[in-house]
This record gives C-alpha cells, structure tokens and sequence, in this order.
C-alpha cells in the first residue's frame, strides 16, 4: 500500500482508514484487515446482515427460518462480479409449510443469496455504531466532505480536462497544493492578528506601569 509507505517514511503510523459508503465493499472491508487496519467505512444501500425473519448460526455456517426449517450451506458464486454464498433449503422443508405461498411463491425450495463477506460487513458495522465510530464520523464529515465540496465548487474540479492517469494526478497535486496554500495563508494571517493585540495589549500594561511609577516619583517629591 504506497500511502502507507509514504507515512511510514515520514514518522507517520497508519491504523483506521476512512472513507463514505461510495467505497463499501466487502472486498475493501477484507482488504484493510488482512493489512491490520481498521476501516469505518458505511455499507452502501441497505445492508441488514441478512434477509428478515432468517437467523443466522455462524458455526454451522446455516439459516433457520420462521418455521424452524434450515436453509444450508450450497456452494459459493459470484454474480455480476459480487461474490456471494447461496443457501437453500430442501424441498421436503417447504412442501407443507404453512407460509409457502407468501414466502417462495410458485418455487420448490428457498434460496438466499448472502454476501461472501458477512463477517467483514458485520464487523465494520460494529465499528461504525461504536463510540469511536461516530468520533470518526464527525471528523470525516467536517474535515474530509467539505474539501471535496470546495474543489470542485471552486477550484473547478468537477471534471478533469486532461489525457491520462499521470496528467490527471499532477491535476490533483497542484489543486491539493492551491487549496493548502490558501489556508496556510489564512491560518498566518490569524497568527499575526493575534500576535497584534498580544503585543498591544502588552505595551498597555508597559504604559500603565510607567505611569503608574511615574505618578508615584511625582507623590514622593512633593
């Protein structure tokens, strides 16, 4: 991971990964713990864990349903690119089953097609909900979104007019530096006000004191 390396050379030790759910995968969720990171990542759509009214047993690596009918363990697929596991019951589960019509319609058996990377998605769920999760939340959404808001609202980055990855890096480069530029120069410009008043204020306190010494040589005189 070149960014990793990078922050390493600089002194800089790398343990969570931020991103919005435009980067939910459970492909990216397996990739930052096999690296030792802790990704907060939101799922994207609407991932619950599993279909409703299904409960999961992890160690035996089934579904059980309303009616206490398990859904096994099939094979593993990728569809459309998206690795999954399927789960089917059999059809002597479901011939006389009270529910059936509402539940497979017209189909023989239930089938349930369950990310490959339940684990993955379940665990980055309970970082998001816990206490640090919702600190990082905050902090991604007040320091990271609004960049992105400014490039391309005002630096005219909504699109890139160039030919090439390499042109469009050193694009993002010389926007990256602009926008760092513009708030170093904000961020000295405060320092000086600040150091202003400290200073007035300071030479306040110097007059006051000369004067009030000054007061005091003029009373022992007389």
């Amino acid at each position: 991971m070149r960014l990793r390396e990078r922050l390493n050379k600089q002194g800089l030790l790398m343990h969570n990964v931020l991103a919005d759910a435009g980067y939910s995968s459970g492909e990216n969720y397996a990739f930052f713990e096999e690296l030792g990171l802790k990704s907060y990542i939101p799922p994207y759509g609407q991932y619950k864990g599993g279909p409703e009214g299904f409960i999961y047993h992890r160690e035996a690596n089934y579904w059980e349903c309303s009616q206490g009918k398990r859904v096994e363990f099939r094979k593993t697929f990728e569809d459309k690119g998206v690795k999954k596991n399927q789960y089917t019951t059999k059809r002597a589960d479901c011939r006389d089953c009270p529910i059936k019509t509402a539940c497979i319609g017209k189909s023989h058996e239930k089938r349930l097609d369950i990310t490959y990377y339940k684990e993955e998605y379940d665990r980055g769920i309970a970082r998001l909900k816990s206490k640090q999760g919702k600190r990082f939340k905050f902090i991604r959404s007040s320091t990271v979104e609004p960049v992105f808001g400014s490039l391309t609202q005002f630096y005219g980055m909504r699109k890139v007019n160039t030919i090439g990855i390499n042109q469009a890096n050193k694009t993002m480069l010389l926007v990256g530096a602009a926008y760092n530029l513009k708030k170093y120069m904000k961020f000295i410009e405060r320092k000086a006000v600040s150091t202003t008043k400290e200073v007035r204020a300071s030479l306040v306190l110097i007059i006051g004191h000369l004067s009030g010494q000054k007061r005091l040589l003029k009373a022992r005189t007389f």
